[in-house]
């Protein structure tokens, strides 16, 4: 179905009209096209489990609205299976449970490791998830969440929640999105890092969908260039397994992989 079976019977204005009419919030619509047709792009690689989770923020629009967003997906026969809404911290990701399960499983034996960039320390350091036994309780407790959801039909769209009041969200989520190499911070040094002014290398994960439009971006994630080369078994492993969950569909093709350096003033996390 490479790219252009599906949309030979499915037009992309219906994807677009799909967001419009149900992601508008009050008197306005909803989001540009070009973000439209993004959206459904990154929805299908979640779908397809090219990536764990999609961190809806296109908009303010809730869990209802993206509730009957993917209503109208399967409706038009775009998505052939029911995903989830979870909400945590105020932030909807929209998910497979079944696949994040499995992921996170796999967090749990090792698989990625975490930079530190604390205020208090002057340069980023690599931890292990062992370092950081409270992380790993919230891994297995967002575990037990998803695996005790209960669909009554593959077609339902669901919704939950998770109470998230102490959590560090920036490490939450750069795990949930499937980054090998997500950053932690202490949390009782507030918001501070230490990545300002540091060589960042930004690796970006890209592949084409739609003839004619820009590719879908499933992953973006930096790391510091100077921990660069004690990073690259990981990140070598990364690229390998996603190169073989890209070859298990045809949606998508030509996975582009690049990186480039960057330096900020600050970063924000």
């Amino acid at each position: 179905m490479l790219l252009t079976d599906l949309m030979s019977t499915l037009s992309p204005q219906l994807l677009v009209a799909a967001a419009q009419q149900t992601l508008g919030m009050g008197k306005r619509r909803g989001p540009p096209r070009a973000v439209c047709l993004h959206l459904a792009g990154e929805v299908l690689a979640v779908a397809r489990g090219l990536k764990p989770t999609l961190l809806y923020d296109c908009n303010s629009a809730g869990a209802s609205e993206l509730q009957s967003y993917l209503q109208e997906l399967l409706g038009l026969g775009f998505l052939t299976e029911g995903l989830h809404i979870l909400e945590i911290g105020g932030n909807n990701l929209i998910v497979r449970p079944e696949h994040v399960c499995q992921y996170l499983e796999q967090v749990l034996l090792g698989t990625i490791v975490f930079v530190d960039v604390s205020s208090s320390q002057p340069h980023p350091s690599i931890c292990s998830l062992h370092q950081l036994q409270d992380l790993k309780s919230l891994i297995g407790e967002i575990i037990t969440h998803l695996q005790g959801l209960q669909s009554d039909s593959p077609l339902a769209v669901s919704c939950s929640r998770l109470h998230s009041s102490d959590w560090n969200l920036c490490t939450v989520f750069g795990i949930l999105l499937g980054y090998p190499v997500p950053y932690t911070f202490h949390l009782n040094q507030g918001d501070d890092n230490c990545l300002a002014l540091t060589p960042l290398r930004v690796f970006t994960a890209q592949m084409s969908w739609l003839l004619s439009q820009p590719p879908v971006l499933l992953y973006s994630f930096s790391v510091p260039e100077s921990l660069f080369p004690a990073l690259r078994d990981i990140l070598n492993t990364w690229e390998k397994d996603l190169r073989a969950r890209c070859r298990t569909q045809d949606d998508f093709a030509d996975l582009n992989i690049s990186s480039e350096i960057v330096t900020l003033p600050a970063v924000a996390l």
